[in-house]
């Protein structure tokens, strides 16, 4: 043996002389640390009282239970294995470490550590372990719902297992697989760490380079990960149900999966299991020492040659010559799967040779349906709502309006409608500060509804409801809204300490300071009457202003988290919830809905969407009041509950929609109770019920590939179809869905319906090929929605019609000359014109378009006005274009379309200013009006005579022509400026770029 080799004692530890510590430092550190403890505290007791409150406490002890044991059990797991490791390594390492280059560099490290080597023992693990158990804790939604699984009644056909194996069972067992992975792979690295460190493993030197206790821990150690790898490979099996492939654009297993992939993994596991039990035998018998190396360069191998080259063969020389036979019975199961887990089933699909001409009398038959045309753009008539309903500048509406219907009169009617919220960004910034932002100016007031399908003579909307007090058709309803989707963050209620009124209830010139005052008498937010709460939330809000203010008393409550969307998912965490609320008057109360859906990406054979990409459309890309969903990854929805929040109080209801959706069980068993039946929701309640926008987002994203329900063609992808652009907007915005009241072919009656249209996919080809409307109308009886609602019903236009699609008919609208000669006129004196919604409708055999033209003026503070409607119908080249729905039917169908739409004008209620009603909103045309009519008759007269006069070459005749064209031109300016109470403009020169913009139906 060599001097080199030679052992010496190991390096004695060095006296570890520690210095007096001051008590300044102890004290500061206990402050800190109570100071933390005091912030967390503060957050989860105000969590306790906001439950607590709403009666939802439940929810929030569940998860906190649920999070709190996965945190301790992954803690304890993963500290306990690393801290085992770490010690069993130490105490077996060599008496005498051998002398040798490697170890006299390692010698400085051991110096080095030895002096910390107790505490970096201990703090190393319990780091880790910190880290571990916040990871568990993340898996309490997925270790809950497999406590509580609850079968799907359908099994995979691959496996022969229930689906709920694969949504609740597989998760948590891949969960753990990989918990444990990670806690075998950090402890072993510890403990090969260690060894070395230690001498207990070499990489230099002569002899044996690991000691018997060290080859017995890395090879036990070894043999676990192995193990757990093998389950990895197993379970992977399964995991094919849900993997994408690359090849055909399919969910799951595909022919090579099925066939190589699926045998590969299982052998893999098998070896992973035998080299496993190697690794014990090379650790308890030294002459085997060397098996497990071979045994690891084997798996290494056989991955690389049965998991890689062997399915890459089969997919080669196998499926790709003969592709369409061997995946057409996994390419249907995709589809089967992708229809059922997203309620795709039961489409009826109604092939529809749509007429392409327009004849006299072509809509006698759809009588029903003509009335029920939207012509109010919830988008763009906001600015008009806001003009004529705000009232005070505090007040705002959303950018966004909803649709609704209302039964006015004994009739059902489409309604647009908005609540009137409180709005601090708006209130003057000198009258900002902490008493008026948290204590006066604290809930909005009233909602504002318009018929959808009338206009006023002038082109305002027809409100039936509005002003402050409310007056209209809704009758009496607590108008107060407390709870909404521009409340303050929070606000502090419930009177003074002097018992005044603070709060601001709504302007009154009546009252002697201009307004009235109240206070709030409903249950919802938290009681901050004791001094306690009130700081605790002083620490929540960061605000001391909560402790100081002595403005409150016993009766003080805080409200917050006031977004409907908040609370929601605050108390159903586990729902999916619609990125477009909308309020409705039920039972003498505003309330918000929201529909919410259970989702998962288990599903097998199931297609992935992002439902981020496939609920953004040309509306959430616009506007702040609906959002696309989070950018979630899912295969199986359902609309299974609808919420409500109280405007006033903000009590959360949820209601049980799909009581068999077996996610929504599960989660049932997980929150018992917090879920009501569907019996339990009011015939009132009921009758606002709609079908859920986003969820339809995803159906119709589906549809453009799964209406294909033939294997072979869906192979060959020659019938797919894709979302139209909307036409009034820029390229890549999706047309949104709207809703309508309409008749469908085989349907009996007209219902309220949310409709979509479809075009080829690919080229520039922008005809339609298909219309897609659900029965989106729950009917008016308590306890169950009407028999109907949901039915989808999809209309498959033949390849040999030509229907032009929404961006053509947009097109042919904007290059008419006739369209054009009025557009340019109504921009006289620098005003815009927009383009509303364009609505597609299959009336007459055929399919109609409808388009409102508003108006807005120059100048801040104006709003648009409906003044044109655009009308077109199957392939022909006629365009109506006429001041209302009717003359613009019946411009397209020969003088009589055999239709009303009723839209001539209506009778807004009183103004809120005056209490008068003016003149141009009666339900006949202002003189002005008339003026401006006849006015641009004489103008359209004038362009036809100078366009045959120049052809002519008579430009005498082309001098008179343009003459009575300027004469025209001006007198409709001057109707105009009469119309708008604005002095005539002099000018005929002023243009204005269109713009168009549309928006969804709510």
């Amino acid at each position: 043996m060599s001097f080199g080799d030679v052992p010496r004692r190991a390096t004695p530890r060095p006296l570890n002389r520690r210095r007096r510590v001051g008590p300044l430092i102890p004290t500061l550190v206990i402050l800190a640390i109570l100071l933390v403890l005091l912030l967390v505290f503060a957050s989860i007791w105000t969590d306790v009282l906001w439950y607590r409150q709403l009666g939802f406490l439940r929810v929030l002890g569940t998860e906190m239970v649920a999070k709190t044991i996965l945190f301790l059990l992954g803690a304890v797991v993963m500290g306990a294995a690393v801290l085992g490791s770490l010690v069993i390594a130490y105490r077996s390492r060599p008496v005498y470490a051998p002398v040798s280059m490697e170890q006299a560099s390692l010698e400085r490290y051991r110096e080095g550590l030895e002096p910390m080597r107790r505490l970096v023992t201990v703090a190393l693990p319990v780091i880790i372990g910190l880290f571990a158990g916040s990871a568990a804790a993340q898996q309490w939604q997925t270790t809950l719902l497999w406590l509580n699984r609850t079968p799907f009644g359908v099994d995979d056909p691959q496996f022969g297992m229930d689906v709920g194996f694969f949504v609740f069972t597989l998760p948590w067992l891949q969960f753990l697989s990989g918990f444990f992975t990670a806690v075998v792979f950090l402890a072993g690295l510890a403990a090969l760490v260690t060894h070395y460190l230690y001498g207990g493993l070499r990489l230099q030197g002569v002899g044996n380079r690991i000691t018997s206790a060290a080859r017995l821990h890395l090879g036990v150690v070894a043999a676990v990960f192995l193990l757990l790898r093998a389950v990895d490979y197993w379970l992977g099996r399964y995991a094919l149900s849900t993997k994408q492939s690359q090849r055909i654009p399919i969910t799951g297993l595909t022919y090579t999966d099925a066939n190589a992939v699926l045998t590969a993994r299982g052998v893999l596991a098998v070896i992973a299991t035998m080299i496993a039990v190697l690794f014990l035998v090379g650790a308890f018998v030294e002459r085997w020492r060397l098996l497990p190396l071979y045994g690891v360069a084997l798996l290494v191998v056989s991955a690389i040659i049965i998991g890689g080259i062997y399915p890459a063969i089969v997919q080669r020389f196998q499926v790709t010559p003969n592709a369409l036979t061997l995946e057409r019975t996994y390419i249907q199961r995709a589809i089967q799967a992708t229809r059922d887990a997203y309620g795709l089933s039961d489409v009826e699909v109604i092939p529809y040779a749509a007429r392409s001409k327009a004849e006299a009398g072509a809509l006698r038959d759809s009588a029903e349906t003509v009335p029920g045309i939207r012509l109010l753009d919830p988008l763009i008539v906001d600015d008009a709502f806001r003009q004529l309903e705000q009232n005070k500048q505090y007040y705002a509406f959303p950018d966004s309006l909803d649709v609704d219907r209302y039964t006015i009169e004994g009739k059902t009617r489409d309604t647009v409608i908005a609540v009137r919220e409180l709005d601090l960004g708006d209130v003057p910034a000198a009258e900002r500060n902490w008493v008026n932002d948290h204590l006066v100016y604290t809930h909005g007031f009233g909602v504002v509804a318009a018929h959808g399908n009338r206009r006023a003579s002038d082109g305002k909307p027809v409100f039936y409801e509005g002003g402050i007090p409310p007056n209209g058709e809704l009758g009496r309803y607590e108008p107060r809204v407390y709870f909404g989707e521009r409340s303050p963050v929070y606000s502090v209620v419930g009177g003074t300490s002097q018992g005044r009124q603070m709060e601001l209830d709504y302007p009154d010139d009546a009252s002697p300071n201009g307004q009235r005052n109240t206070t709030y008498t409903g249950q919802g937010g938290v009681p901050v009457g004791s001094l306690w709460t009130r700081l605790l939330y002083a620490i929540k809000f960061q605000d001391q202003n909560l402790v100081l203010n002595g403005d409150m008393n016993d009766q003080s409550r805080i409200l917050y988290d006031r977004s409907p969307r908040e609370r929601i998912a605050k108390v159903a965490p586990f729902l999916t919830l619609d990125g477009d609320p909308y309020p409705a008057v039920v039972d003498g109360r505003v309330v918000w809905i929201v529909d919410g859906y259970t989702t998962t990406e288990r599903y097998p054979y199931s297609s992935t969407q992002i439902l981020q990409e496939a609920t953004a459309d040309s509306l959430t890309e616009t506007t702040t009041s609906v959002v696309a969903l989070e950018a979630q990854r899912v295969n199986y929805m359902r609309n299974s509950v609808k919420a409500t929040v109280d405007a006033y109080d903000g009590k959360v209801t949820l209601y049980a929609w799909d009581e068999n959706d077996p996610v929504l069980k599960a989660w049932s068993k997980v929150f018992p109770g917090i879920v009501e039946p569907a019996s339990k929701i009011s015939g009132s309640l009921m009758a606002h019920l709609r079908y859920p926008e986003d969820l339809f987002k995803v159906q119709r994203q589906l549809l453009t590939r799964y209406h294909v329900t033939d294997a072979g063609a869906f192979f060959g992808g020659q019938d797919f179809w894709r979302i139209p652009d909307d036409p009034t907007r820029g390229q890549g915005e999706y047309q949104p869905p709207y809703y309508l009241t309409l008749q469908m072919p085989r349907q009996e009656s007209t219902a309220f319906s949310l409709t979509s249209t479809f075009i080829p996919v690919g080229g520039q080809r922008n005809v339609l090929t298909g219309f897609l409307a659900v029965d989106a109308d729950a009917g008016s009886q308590a306890g169950r929605p009407r028999d109907g609602y949901g039915q989808m019903r999809l209309l498959q236009l033949p390849r040999d019609t030509v229907v032009p699609g929404p961006g053509q008919v947009q097109n042919n609208f904007n290059a008419s000359p006739e369209v054009s000669t009025e557009l340019n006129l109504l921009r006289g004196g620098g005003s815009k014109v927009e383009n509303g919604n364009l609505l597609t409708l299959p009336v007459g055999d055929g399919l109609l378009y409808v388009q409102p033209v508003y108006v807005r003026g120059q100048g801040t503070g104006t709003y648009p006005l409906l003044q044109r409607v655009l009308v077109a119908f199957g392939d022909q080249d006629r365009i109506g274009f006429a001041p209302t729905l009717d003359e613009a039917l019946d411009e397209v169908f020969g003088g009589d379309s055999g239709a009303n739409s009723g839209d001539s004008g209506g009778t807004p209620p009183p103004d809120t200013d005056d209490g008068k009603t003016p003149d141009d909103e009666a339900g006949q045309p202002s003189e002005a009006q008339k003026r401006l009519q006849a006015a641009l008759t004489d103008a359209a007269e004038a362009m036809r005579d100078s366009d045959k006069a120049l052809k002519a070459g008579d430009f005498a005749a082309y001098g008179a022509a343009q003459k009575r064209l300027n004469e025209a031109v001006q007198r409709a300016m001057d109707a105009e400026a009469d119309m708008r109470g604005s002095a005539s403009p002099t000018s005929t020169t002023s243009t204005t770029t269109t713009t168009t913009t549309t928006t969804a139906g709510g």
